[in-house]
């Protein structure tokens, strides 16, 4: 049908027999669709979900807490908290859990971190090392000038605290570095820092009760309770630190997996001299 327009022109419409406009199926060939801000775009991992802290994927270790207009600016820079908060993300029971898993390992240590390794396990382990040894080798030696024939007054040493703080710190500090760095060079997908940094700082926590042990003034306990902890804690490193090592070339990986131990038997061997060697004599064995 036609109707006058007054324009001057004809508008000529369609209509079927049933009265409609011939498009009964608009409602059902249309498809809204939603082009909302908040969606995350292929491939690209959320910013609370990233790994980061210089890993081969996706980071936000440089994102930043500061919001605009109520909405997360997705920035994070070194001179701002928030950046070292992400990695202190945890509460006392899971680093309790994570220190148990690291005593009585019964699955990989990167699968019980879930994706978020952190740093405030492996700084108060280390402190707590670092307290324990100088508490305990100062009982250790108390007790070796008691039961002396010399006769010798017994002195507080305070140097085996700043070198209980020099080797704890010192090792867990820069041998994960080193590896990574090592991983890095050699072109490992799966090297990650904060990863590293967090197995050898779990990796301490088994000094702990040897330190406590190691009180006792017989020298062959003393000897076998630092040869379990070398032990327990060698397989724990070695379990997890093969699958990562491996991926780079074979002979480079065993390469470095017995540098990784050796260095491990003489942070051990340097625990037993240093802090755990007075005989009943009162002098180091």
């Amino acid at each position: 049908m036609s109707r006058p327009s007054g324009a001057g022109y004809d508008v000529v419409v369609e209509v079927d027999d049933e009265g409609d406009l011939g498009h009964t199926d608009l409602e059902t060939g249309l498809d809204f669709q939603d082009f909302g801000h908040n969606d995350v775009p292929a491939g690209k991992i959320p910013s609370d979900q990233s790994r980061g802290f210089f890993s081969s994927g996706p980071s936000s270790s440089r994102q930043d807490a500061t919001t605009t207009n109520g909405q997360p600016t997705g920035k994070r820079y070194l001179w701002t908290l928030s950046f070292y908060a992400q990695f202190f993300n945890v509460d006392t029971p899971e680093v309790l859990r994570r220190c148990w898993a690291a005593l009585f390992p019964k699955s990989n240590f990167l699968d019980v971190l879930e994706g978020n390794p952190d740093l405030y396990g492996p700084v108060w382990i280390a402190s707590t090392v670092v307290l324990m040894l100088f508490l305990t080798s100062t009982l250790a030696e108390y007790f070796a000038k008691v039961h002396g024939e010399d006769g010798e007054r017994f002195k507080y040493n305070f140097k085996s605290l700043t070198g209980a703080a020099g080797l704890v710190y010192g090792y867990t500090a820069f041998v994960p570095v080193g590896l990574w760095g090592v991983l890095k060079w050699y072109g490992s997908d799966s090297a990650n820092l904060l990863e590293c940094l967090s197995l050898y700082g779990y990796a301490n926590v088994v000094w702990v009760p040897v330190s406590i042990a190691s009180v006792s003034p017989l020298q062959i306990l003393n000897w076998v309770f630092c040869a379990v902890g070398l032990g327990v804690s060698a397989m724990f490193l070695f379990r997890n630190l093969y699958p990562v090592i491996s991926g780079i070339d074979a002979q480079t990986s065993k390469i470095v997996l017995i540098v990784m131990m050796a260095l491990h038997g003489g942070f051990a061997l340097a625990i037993k001299i240093l802090f755990f060697a007075h005989t009943p004599s009162g002098k180091p064995l």
